[in-house]
């Protein structure tokens, strides 16, 4: 027996959304990263001085910081786990995933991880697109 398409239940698809207050909350974390980011790359990597002084010896934490950003970047660390939480965030959206996601690849793309950050970002925007998985 074919059955009516007007008595058919068919749950209606719910795209992933975030709420105001989260878009809120993640505006801000993005804007801190970014000014982090910001003062990492043109305060301690870029800064003549405190490259000629760490480079000369320096036994300090802002040399500490700036030679863990220096390998952070260089092993390609921000746009990694950008790449990888935009690809949860693909598989099955959340707002952790989302946060993640956009945070390293707003870092990434200040300190010389653009490729890998870009992608991510892509993958971000494919992901609003995604529905929510069904409460169980």
């Amino acid at each position: 027996m074919p059955r009516d398409p007007d008595t058919a239940t068919n749950p209606p698809l719910v795209l992933f959304r975030l709420s105001f207050r989260a878009v809120l909350i993640l505006v801000a974390l993005t804007v801190a990263a970014v000014g982090l980011a910001l003062m990492l790359r043109y305060g301690l990597v870029q800064d003549v001085p405190t490259g000629l002084a760490c480079e000369a010896g320096e036994q300090s934490f802002t040399c500490s910081i700036r030679l863990t950003a220096i390998l952070l970047f260089t092993w390609a660390a921000f746009g990694w786990v950008a790449v990888a939480a935009s690809l949860v965030q693909l598989w099955r959206p959340n707002i952790v995933a989302f946060g993640v996601a956009i945070i390293a690849a707003a870092m990434g793309l200040v300190l010389y991880n653009t490729r890998l950050s870009a992608l991510a970002v892509a993958l971000l925007v494919l992901s609003l697109a995604r529905t929510v998985p069904k409460a169980r």
